[in-house]
């Protein structure tokens, strides 16, 4: 492992992904953009991770291979410790059983030098645990394609963007700046394991503008994880509970009609889950964090559904930014 001076620090925190390494880690080897490290963090994993990992100690990309003897309890304290160990000034989180295409990183570093910048992401595109491509719209950004990129303010991305969904799909999508990140080492995000990556991206928004670029070059994939297993138990929606709050007392001028057609938005996944113990669980903590009714909620979203199609009614897509 040698001394780096480079300007992307990239992190793979891996947790039993052993099966999946060595294809994450050539999606990263063979990108066009090579002015980088490569940081390599196992949570104490239970399969033959560590075995893998160590194939690249002698890598001349690898600056750090650290195999934790205890599990962190978090993803996010695993972002943090690789945050901290890195010496470029931009970060890349790579998750481990994610893929990329090999311009990934050559099209986000064409726009680190923005004024201001706090994080440039890309659009997503989702695979299956065999590396089949699952087809769907992931991105939602009906006809923003054609723009090629958009650079926002970070109160307007949060307020309009941030509030309504995690639009940063997963965290290998997004470039973003080491010195803003380090401002955050004691922040709740760190305590949470599902939704720590909407209220991260939240904050470092707060602090500078952000760049969406409109082409699908992350490749997230989607199986049987930590996020698939916090929507199946709940914890998913719980902690998405805490996230809006969190925003709504940023942002004390949301309307009421704003935050309920938000709220709902959650719901609506919520009352599809056949688990009938855990939905009356949500349900409840719905109506004490909210201090509303999810089912009147509800219909009332469908109901300002139906009404879309009036200029002034707000929906998600109405309201999330676009390009001038």
């Amino acid at each position: 492992m040698s001394n780096f001076n480079c300007t992307l620090s990239i992190i793979v925190p891996n947790y039993n992904y052993a099966h999946y390494l060595d294809e994450r880690l050539q999606s990263i080897i063979n990108q066009t953009f090579q002015d980088f490290e490569l940081i390599l963090l196992d949570d104490a994993s239970t399969d033959n991770s560590a075995e893998v990992l160590n194939k690249y100690k002698t890598h001349p990309k690898v600056s750090q291979i650290i195999i934790n003897e205890k599990n962190s309890g978090s993803p996010f304290k695993q972002w943090m410790k690789g945050i901290s160990l890195a010496k470029g000034k931009w970060i890349w989180i790579a998750e481990a059983d994610d893929s990329a295409e090999l311009n990934f990183l050559e099209t986000c570093m064409q726009h680190v030098n923005e004024e201001n910048l706090s994080f440039v992401y890309t659009g997503t595109k989702c695979m299956n645990d065999k590396s089949e491509y699952i087809e769907g719209d992931f991105n939602l950004w009906n006809g923003r394609e054609k723009d090629g990129y958009a650079t926002f303010s970070g109160e307007d991305f949060a307020s309009h963007n941030l509030y309504w969904r995690n639009t940063v799909i997963n965290a290998s999508a997004a470039i973003f700046s080491k010195e803003k990140a380090l401002h955050l080492q004691h922040e709740d995000f760190l305590k949470m394991k599902n939704c720590g990556d909407w209220l991260f991206w939240f904050r470092m928004v707060l602090q500078g503008n952000v760049t969406e670029i409109y082409q699908n070059l992350n490749i997230y994939r989607f199986h049987q994880s930590q996020t698939k297993k916090g929507m199946e138990s709940g914890l998913i929606w719980e902690e998405s509970f805490s996230v809006s709050l969190y925003m709504e007392a940023y942002f004390p001028n949301f309307s009421n009609y704003k935050k309920k057609l938000h709220h709902a938005s959650i719901y609506r996944i919520v009352r599809k889950m056949k688990n009938h113990t855990i939905k009356k669980k949500l349900k409840d903590l719905y109506k004490q964090s909210f201090n509303s009714n999810p089912t009147l909620d509800y219909y009332f979203l469908k109901f300002n559904l139906h009404l879309s199609f009036i200029p002034w009614v707000i929906t998600e897509d109405k309201d999330r930014l676009r390009k001038k």
